[in-house]
């Protein structure tokens, strides 16, 4: 039960994917526990009782997806939505049909505008083969208003070496350390969302942000910019926590009055959240799938595009491409250009 006086507005138990509030669609928590490499990047272990293809079963701690030799998601198409994929642990390779590829992860986020249609596949290699090859990562599908919903796809990376972050003490000197992927934290700004992004937009007032807490530290969550933004808060790690004067279990999504500061203070152990707000897009949603639109006729003439165009179609030679055994993370946009974040500078808000 709640406090009425409390800004918690409701708790509810995390499961697979996580509850969210428009503008997101959905927010997938992957944290597989990958054996050993089998030197070509796939497990050193027997799949044996996984239904290959469509292996969600978390058997021994972790999952091959729609993987067959290598775990993670194969070509797919999607229309209509963003999806931003934060990548704490392990690597990921990407590919799509606008000839961008990737890989990422130690803190990256890749941030994909889909638009009118993209296909973009996503393989977790296992690369290690003398130890464990743990993975980590958010999905978030925030959506698109209908203005920009056929908007051109957009690729964007945004590399851990130039997340903004802030780590705050509180007076016992016990730290936090906020990781602001969208949005704006005191006087520390995300870096710039993707152009056609209801993020990116001022009356959108989107933030996404992960939150680190030590043990016992007390971190004042500060109010949204503006009114009628709705605001969740995600505990995923960590024995308890207090949030707005209430004891919490995690893993648990906290619904927050948003317009309010909110006391956090961690238990006896480390805790970690993630936040997602925004305001209301407030348009109908159709969904089906991998498309996200406004009406089921929109719905159906998406998936006749992507029949008849494969969205400008597959341009790698299968549909689970992984990037070679070298674990250097790297991006080569669709204009060939090319990036390393080795170098680059280092966020001045760290």
């Amino acid at each position: 039960m709640t406090n009425p006086t409390s800004p918690v507005l409701d708790i509810q138990p995390l499961g697979f994917p996580w509850v969210t509030a428009d503008p997101f669609l959905f927010c997938a928590y992957h944290d597989d526990a990958y054996p050993r490499g089998n030197g070509k990047m796939g497990p050193a272990a027997s799949l044996a009782g996984r239904d290959i293809g469509q292996d969600f079963s978390r058997k021994d701690g972790w999952s091959m997806y729609h993987g067959d030799s290598v775990p993670g998601f194969p070509a797919h198409p999607h229309r209509g939505f963003e999806t931003v994929t934060i990548v704490r642990k392990g690597l990921i390779d990407h590919s799509d049909s606008l000839g961008a590829t990737a890989r990422f992860g130690g803190g990256d986020v890749q941030w994909v505008t889909a638009g009118k249609g993209i296909v973009h596949s996503e393989m977790f290699p296992l690369l290690k083969e003398g130890e464990d090859n743990p993975l980590e990562l958010f999905q978030i599908w925030l959506n698109l208003p209908k203005r920009n919903k056929m908007a051109a796809p957009h690729f964007t990376m945004l590399w851990n070496e130039q997340v903004p972050r802030r780590v705050l003490a509180d007076a016992e000197g016990r730290k936090t350390e906020v990781a602001v992927i969208a949005g704006r934290f005191g006087e520390v700004a995300a870096l710039p969302p993707p152009p056609d992004s209801w993020a990116a937009q001022a009356e959108a007032d989107v933030a996404i942000w992960t939150l680190r807490l030590e043990p016992g530290a007390g971190f004042q969550l500060p109010p949204a910019v503006l009114a009628g933004t709705r605001r969740t808060l995600y505990f995923f790690k960590g024995d308890g926590a207090m949030v707005g004067g209430q004891p919490v279990q995690g893993p648990v999504a906290i619904g927050l009055q948003a317009d309010v500061e909110v006391a956090i203070a961690a238990g006896e152990s480390a805790c970690e959240f993630l936040l997602l707000q925004g305001r209301p897009i407030g348009e109908p949603v159709a969904q089906y799938g991998p498309f996200v639109m406004n009406t089921q006729q929109e719905i159906m003439q998406a998936m006749q595009d992507y029949r008849r165009t494969q969205f400008g179609g597959w341009p790698f030679g299968d549909s689970a491409p992984v990037h070679g055994t070298e674990p250097k993370r790297f991006a080569r946009h669709p204009d060939g250009r090319a990036e390393q974040p080795e170098a680059l500078s280092p966020s001045a808000a760290a």
